[in-house]
């Protein structure tokens, strides 16, 4: 009898003195690693920041944890069902913590050797927000805890939001929002049932039940999940019959028809929302906030129709011309250009950059003998390139961008981060310069109808050198044109005439600058053959805008306003524009009648007239002289958009296409493709199909005097009286 009161007293002390001991150690693990009552109250989780296009279409991110927050009605139905039959089916009846649950994992564990999770879904939303991902002691001791504490902090639909809002889907995905688009290309409240159940089935192990490498073990995961909803009566016999039966169609970046939706699995416009990250990183306003964590939302200028449609016209129309400069090209003769690029491809790449001096010549020595190399450096040589633009030329507003050719970004693994040739190259522009000049020349008196000698045409420099110019278009000595007709073909020699004899090579440069071109240009008569300098092509469709404005510069913008993850406000556009009187509107409807000549029966008349009709339009071709690069830049009553084409070194160029290569054809039909496909969707506001103008003809002498309508005028013109509001006439050759 002593002997077992003396046992009992001994069991007892030691289990007195075992739960003391685990107390301390609970209380020790417990006091240290665990989140304040603030933390707790408010957890910080990485949001992505978003970009919304100006139509409300969200069209990239900006995260470190690809992750959108939405409200508890904002999530399926099918979804939270779907993740409490299959995560934890008593979620509704617990404290947090599911004691037997606990029990029965930790006897599988022990006894039988098998690994099985007794998290409730509140544990793991404690573990997803305040701890990692160690599987220890340590870490199911404050799980438990830390989930007791949420239980008490938030009702069970807010813990259900908050756990949708922060688990792991694999593929970079934090969040059902981002992970229903990440997957299935939808927004959360377009899913399936059986859709919401791969995504819950996705959570046991994002990569082993990836369809889009596992698809059999994905859809036998995603069938239980099915099967745990139906014995739990959570959705109808009907409705898990047809659910079951329903393949799994994944969304991938690799898709065909993603081509058309994403533009190369990087966004629409990778280079836009990439020139919006920089100049946000850059700006003041934004120091105290993270573009990567703090889930703001960024309003753009950006339509997602338009750029669709630039997207489609630019892969429809380098397809093509890229297809005839494969076929033209040839690297005979070429040896010591191949060489060049080979030289620089291996000194640029990472390798190349870590060896060592002995290591380096290894390199050298291999790559000049890879043929696969040797080939992928021609094709990244020969790839032709692209900057577009679209802006509505009255507020500024860019409306559309693409920053580098299809076949380029598929090449490129930096692809958004890629160079942008829309703003950050700089080119000559050829004869898209002209309209700068003849507008000074307007300046000074001349009419679109003065007559101009067009013969060849030298003129002595003060450096006492002999400036003659090509390209008088087939004209003979004393022959002369009208300044329209000038423009329309293009004619060098009357440019040279016009810089030298009329205006000043400095006026032309302030006039440019007014225009908004600020690049450095040098004030020399070639500036008329645009030989002064180098711009970008942001800046010459912004410039021509101004024709189209009745002679106001608009600077050209691309956000409107940012918030933070409250949706409070932190930046707004201010009201006002930049403004800058440029041309009297008299000159502004001159150039722009001459450029629709251009259009209607000039050096893009081809190209544009072909595809584009029935719209006004105004434009005007560029070539530079080493064909490298063609240009056009146009617009219409209520759009200006402007392409550049060519290649990254300028030693590769257009000249085995011949005319081909030139802006007319390279460029304007990529343009007209363009302005086709927005003014045949009906749903877009782009509907005015004239130039508004008021026509005054001189029976003198035949002249035609050109105004522009005020604002007054257009509204009493009715859809029955357009008397005034005519197309201009064809001048016709002289």
């Amino acid at each position: 009898m002593k002997g077992t009161i003396k046992f009992l007293i001994i069991l007892c002390s030691i289990t007195i003195i075992g739960m003391i001991g685990l107390a301390v150690y609970v209380n020790m693990i417990i006091s240290s690693g665990m989140p304040s009552l603030e933390q707790l109250e408010n957890p910080k989780t990485n949001l992505a920041t978003k970009i919304y296009s100006a139509d409300g279409v969200v069209i990239d991110h900006f995260f470190k944890e690809r992750r959108v927050n939405l409200r508890y009605n904002e999530i399926p139905k099918d979804f939270i069902n779907a993740l409490v039959a299959t995560e934890d089916k008593d979620f509704y009846k617990h404290y947090g913590v599911y004691v037997e649950r606990i029990v029965k994992a930790m006897i599988k564990n022990i006894f039988l050797g098998v690994r099985e999770g007794a998290s409730t879904i509140t544990q793991q939303l404690s573990r997803n927000l305040f701890l990692n991902q160690e599987y220890n002691l340590n870490r199911k001791i404050r799980e438990a805890f830390l989930a007791l504490q949420i239980e008490r902090t938030y009702t069970k639909e807010e813990i259900l939001e908050m756990y949708s809002n922060t688990v792991a889907f694999g593929r970079g995905a934090y969040g059902l929002e981002i992970a229903s688009q990440v997957y299935f290309d939808k927004e959360p409240e377009e899913l399936s049932t059986s859709e919401c159940a791969m995504l819950v089935a996705l959570l046991k192990s994002p990569t082993n039940y990836n369809p889009l490498r596992n698809y059999d073990r994905a859809i036998n995961r995603r069938n239980l999940v099915l099967s745990l909803m139906y014995e739990q009566d959570l959705i109808s016999s009907d409705k898990y019959k047809e659910a079951i039966k329903e393949p799994i169609t994944v969304f991938s970046s690799k898709d065909k028809k993603d081509r058309k939706n994403i533009f190369l699995g990087m966004g629409i416009a990778p280079h836009f929302v990439e020139m919006v990250r920089q100049s946000l990183s850059k700006s003041n306003s934004f120091a105290d906030y993270d573009l990567y964590r703090d889930g703001l939302s960024i309003n753009t200028t950006l339509d997602s129709r338009i750029q669709k449609y630039l997207n489609e016209a630019v892969e429809e129309h380098l397809s093509e011309l890229q297809n005839s400069f494969d076929k033209a090209w040839s690297w005979r003769n070429k040896s010591d250009l191949l060489k060049d690029l080979i030289s620089k491809a291996i000194k640029d790449l990472p390798e190349f950059r870590a060896a060592s001096e002995n290591e380096r010549k290894d390199i050298i020595a291999k790559k000049n003998n890879d043929k696969n190399f040797i080939d992928s450096v021609k094709k990244v040589a020969t790839t032709i390139q692209v900057g577009a633009v679209v802006i509505n030329p009255l507020n500024g507003a860019i409306l559309a961008m693409v920053g580098g050719s299809p076949r380029a970004l598929e090449m490129n693994h930096e692809g958004k981060y890629s160079l942008n040739h829309a703003t950050q190259i700089r080119r000559q522009p050829g004869s898209s310069f002209k309209p700068f000049v003849y507008a000074e020349a307007l300046n000074t008196g001349m009419l679109p109808s003065s007559m101009i000698e067009c013969g060849p045409y030298s003129y002595t420099l003060p450096t006492g050198e002999t400036w003659s110019p090509s390209g008088s278009g087939g004209c003979q000595p004393g022959e002369k044109v009208t300044l329209t007709d000038a423009l329309r073909l293009s004619i060098n020699t009357v440019a040279a005439r016009l810089i030298t004899l009329v205006c000043k090579p400095i006026d032309v440069l302030n006039l440019a600058r007014k225009l908004g071109i600020s690049s450095p240009l040098t004030p020399v008569p070639a500036i008329s053959l645009g030989a002064g300098g180098d711009v970008s092509p942001l800046e010459m469709t912004s410039a021509y805008g101004a024709f189209a404005t009745n002679g106001w510069h608009v600077e050209p913008y691309y956000y409107s306003m940012v918030k933070d993850k409250n949706d409070v406000i932190i930046y707004q556009k201010p009201p006002t524009m930049n403004l800058t009187e440029a041309l009297s509107p008299e000159i502004a409807t001159q150039i722009t009648f001459m450029l629709e000549q251009v259009v209607n029966a000039g050096t893009a008349s081809r190209a544009v007239r072909s595809i584009f009709k029935n719209i006004d339009a105004s434009g005007k071709t560029g070539t530079t002289n080493d064909a490298a690069d063609a240009w056009f830049i146009g617009f219409t009553p209520q759009l200006v958009a402007g392409i550049w084409v060519g290649f990254d070194n300028k030693k590769i160029n257009f000249n085995c296409l011949g005319a081909e290569g030139y802006g007319g054809r390279a460029a304007a039909p990529l343009w007209a493709r363009l302005m086709n496909k927005i003014y045949a969707d009906l749903n877009l506001q782009y509907k005015q199909k004239q130039f508004s103008y008021k026509i005054n003809k001189d029976t003198t002498n035949n002249n035609y005097n050109l105004y522009p309508l005020t604002d007054k005028q257009k509204q009493s013109l009715g859809e029955s009286d357009k008397t005034n509001e005519q197309t201009l006439p064809h001048i016709p050759i002289k």
